[in-house]
C-alpha cells in the first residue's frame, strides 16, 4: 500500500506524540542543569544524578538531543542525551546563563574560571 507523503507525516507525528514527554522544562543553551538518569547495572537499576552545562541542542521532535559538558578532575567530559528518553527521570534547571551563541563549543578550549558564563537574572525563572 502506497501512502502519500503528507499522510505518512501525519501517521509518524501521531505515533511520536505518544512517546513525547510533557514535563520537560524549556531548556536553552548555556543552562546549568541537573538530570536524574536511570542506570542498569546487571539486574539492578539505580538513579544517577548528572550535572553540567548545555553546550548544544539539536531539535527534531522526538529525537531532540542536548550535549552536556562537565569537568571531572580537570578533564572535560561531554555526553549527548536524548531528552525524551525513558531513562531520563527528570531535568532540573539549576542556573540560566546569558549567551550569544547557538553552540558553546569554545568552552572546550578553556579551563578553570574562563569557562564561567554570565548569569541571567529573570523574574519568571522556573525549574
Amino acid at each position: 500500500m502506497h501512502l502519500k507523503p503528507y499522510k505518512k507525516n501525519f501517521i509518524i507525528n501521531t505515533i511520536e506524540k505518544e512517546f513525547e514527554k510533557s514535563n520537560i522544562p524549556t531548556i536553552d543553551i548555556g543552562d546549568s542543569i541537573q538530570m536524574s538518569i536511570l542506570i542498569q547495572e546487571g539486574n539492578k537499576q539505580r538513579i544517577q544524578n548528572v550535572e553540567g552545562v548545555i553546550i548544544s541542542k539539536n531539535k527534531s521532535k522526538l529525537s531532540t538531543t542536548i550535549t552536556v559538558r562537565k569537568t571531572l578532575q580537570n578533564i572535560g567530559v561531554e555526553r549527548v542525551y536524548l531528552i525524551h528518553s525513558p531513562l531520563i527521570q527528570n531535568i532540573k534547571i539549576v542556573k540560566k546563563a546569558k549567551v550569544r551563541r547557538a553552540k558553546l563549543y569554545y568552552l572546550r578550549s578553556r579551563s578553570g574560571k574562563a569557562t564561567r558564563l554570565k548569569t541571567k537574572f529573570s523574574s519568571n525563572f522556573s525549574s
